[in-house]
């Protein structure tokens, strides 16, 4: 039996478990063990030489490992791509985001802003600055604690309108989601795999990557709010 130990951040738990299950039907000699953290507490595992085999976080997250050494450059695979959705407590009334002029009305007139510290918040934090509007806003913005999903918050009553990847708001009690955001401020995360530097089973998770990237799996990656990246649109990193 070969061991495949893989990290990942929080946003594609789930998915993973259904990957998993799939790959285990098809390699039925390979186990392989997932932990899912928040996205930086992931990386920087990682970096401190943690064993791991393979690595599944956002893309620009695997390129810094890259850099650094801590993955196998050339091993990266885009799995995934997913979008950050917006939410609201259930029961109370959808703000209109169908466009920016909207979502940025409804972002000023909310109660508190919720937002992750992955890479959706990281970018959402950058287009409050486009806008002009991160002083305005900064007293009213929650930040989850990693690993606490947005919506947990949202349902607490503790954010009135919260932003992160849509994977992490589906099946989340408590809360309604309005959509996604509008053209042109749209928020889209590439998640890769990579193999792990310390990783003795490169040909293995290779394989398993390959798998998980292959027409077989898009069906369960929609299931989860996600959708394969398009051929070609993010090349291995080098």
């Amino acid at each position: 039996m070969t061991t495949i130990r893989l990290i990942s951040s929080m946003a594609t738990k789930a998915l993973l478990a259904d990957l998993v299950a799939l790959y285990d039907a098809q390699a039925p000699d390979v186990q392989v063990l997932v932990e899912s953290v928040g996205g930086v507490a992931a990386a920087q595992r990682v970096q401190a030489g943690e064993a791991f085999d393979c690595v599944m976080l956002a893309s620009d997250a695997i390129d810094k490992l890259v850099a650094s050494g801590h993955v196998q450059a050339g091993s990266r695979v885009d799995l995934v791509q997913s979008s950050v959705a917006v939410a609201v407590p259930a029961g109370a009334p959808a703000p209109d985001i169908s466009s920016e002029a909207a979502l940025k009305a409804a972002i000023l007139s909310a109660r508190t802003l919720g937002y992750s510290t992955g890479p959706s918040g990281v970018q959402l934090a950058k287009q409050f600055e486009v806008w002009g509007i991160a002083d305005q806003i900064k007293d009213r913005m929650v930040q989850a604690q990693p690993g606490v999903p947005v919506g947990q918050l949202i349902a607490q009553g503790e954010v009135a309108l919260g932003f992160q990847q849509l994977s992490e708001m589906l099946g989340v009690p408590g809360i309604t989601i309005v959509g996604g955001l509008p053209p042109g401020v749209e928020i889209i995360t590439t998640f890769s795999g990579s193999v792990a530097a310390t990783s003795v089973q490169a040909q293995a998770v290779q394989a398993m990557q390959a798998f998980w990237a292959s027409p077989a799996c898009a069906d369960t990656k929609v299931r989860h709010g996600m959708v394969a990246p398009p051929v070609g649109a993010t090349p291995p990193s080098r």
